[in-house]
């Protein structure tokens, strides 16, 4: 047996130089985009970020683990920001404590525990769930085509019955989540009694499956207290999942997040409620033909619409803005323009550094223009909103 080793990234950067072994390299190489990995000097790797951030453990052939704990660039306060968008109704996310201000996976199950328990503080939500079973007597209906199958003795009967219990969808995302928070590594010993002691307030509730798909559940007024915790239960049970070379989704020790899902994310809400303020609806992911054959689709991240039509469209792009857009990102909202017919696009990168302008690309020969911005993610949430404010405000003019 191999031992393990532990491996501290951080999602962008020079990287790490370590000693890996074959078994080793063949586990990282084997869930794509995860990390990059390239020879070192000395029969040593450099494994480097790529944009996720978490705590992963891989399991190799020879019995040990890699234990991967990849580091965000930014600050945790301002992750958990951006990571507050990440759902339809999002969840504002308090101070986290100095003890967990440094790390994301106690930092989110700080914040768990805490929306948890406001949420059980009401109490226990209940549902109907339908049920058949075999009773000793009639409780609801008899249902009558199974009854009719059986044959001798009457007893037990066949019924089926509404029963109104805690075992709904809500309350097993709630209590999954808060059994995964529990155990993920660096959680403080008071944090983790808090998650135990709020998982033990849900008696007649099962876990989910590890790798099993989410249940879904509608928001209703019913349910709304627990649409925060709710949401951030789904972000953390979402990163449970690795999908390897050729092979489908399995279960992985630990939690994992795309940050530029993340930000597309943010984007988008933040940017269609600023434009909506200016009379421009906003649809996410909307498809479209590129080619008049429809063999081609595109799909950009915000197509901005007014009085029933296309104006402009926008992509988020999780990478620094040095001096210019990409050609390859040029290229693509260039196509997105031409294909919608409309005469101005945007790219929405995303900085560390304040001070960077928009500037405007002015396509040769073409109607076409298009600006890249950039987001300073480093500044505190209400400059962060500013900025998207400000970028909403340029967008709708450029669109009049």
């Amino acid at each position: 047996m191999s031992p393990d080793v532990t491996i501290t990234v951080r999602e962008a950067g020079p990287g790490t130089s370590c000693e890996l072994t074959g078994d080793q390299v063949a586990a990282l190489v084997a869930v794509p985009d995860l990390v990059r990995l390239t020879p070192a000097p000395g029969g040593r790797w450099n494994v480097r970020g790529n944009q996720k951030v978490g705590l992963i453990r891989l399991p190799t052939r020879s019995g040990g683990a890699i234990h991967l704990r990849l580091r965000p660039k930014l600050g945790i306060r301002d992750l958990l920001f951006l990571l507050s968008y990440s759902s339809t109704d999002p969840w504002h996310p308090e101070p986290v404590t100095a003890a967990t201000a440094d790390d994301l996976l106690p930092a989110l199950a700080d914040l768990l525990a805490r929306t948890a328990r406001r949420t059980l503080e009401a109490g226990v939500l209940h549902g109907y769930r339908e049920v058949e079973e075999e009773l000793l007597l009639v409780r609801g209906s008899i249902h009558t085509t199974a009854q009719l199958r059986r044959t001798g003795l009457p007893l037990p009967i066949s019924v089926r019955y509404d029963d109104h219990t805690p075992d709904i969808p809500e309350n097993r995302i709630l209590l999954t989540a808060l059994h995964l928070a529990a155990y993920l590594p660096g959680v403080p010993g008071q944090t983790r009694l808090t998650l135990r002691h709020l998982a033990d307030r849900l008696p007649g509730v099962r876990r989910l499956h590890l790798g099993a798909p989410l249940p879904t559940w509608t928001p209703t007024r019913l349910n709304s207290r627990y649409a925060p915790a709710l949401r951030l239960a789904e972000l953390l049970l979402s990163g449970r999942s690795l999908r390897q070379e050729g092979g489908a989704p399995t279960p992985a020790d630990g939690f994992l997040l795309d940050l530029p899902r993340v930000f597309e994310r943010f984007v988008t809400v933040t940017l269609g409620e600023a434009l909506a303020r200016h009379g421009i609806r906003c649809v996410p992911q909307e498809g479209h033909r590129l080619d008049e054959a429809g063999l081609a689709s595109i799909r950009p991240d915000l197509v901005l619409h007014r009085g029933g039509r296309p104006v402009s469209v926008m992509d988020a792009k999780y990478t620094s803005l040095e001096v210019k857009a990409s050609r390859e990102h040029l290229y693509q909202l260039l196509a997105y323009c031409t294909a919608l017919g409309i005469t101005h696009g945007h790219l929405v990168y995303a900085a560390t550094t304040p001070g960077t302008a928009p500037v405007d690309h002015v396509i040769r020969r073409s109607s076409v223009t298009i600006t890249a911005h950039a987001l300073n993610l480093n500044e505190p949430p209400a400059g962060l909103l500013a900025q998207t404010a400000g970028l909403a405000a340029r967008a709708a003019a450029a669109a009049a």
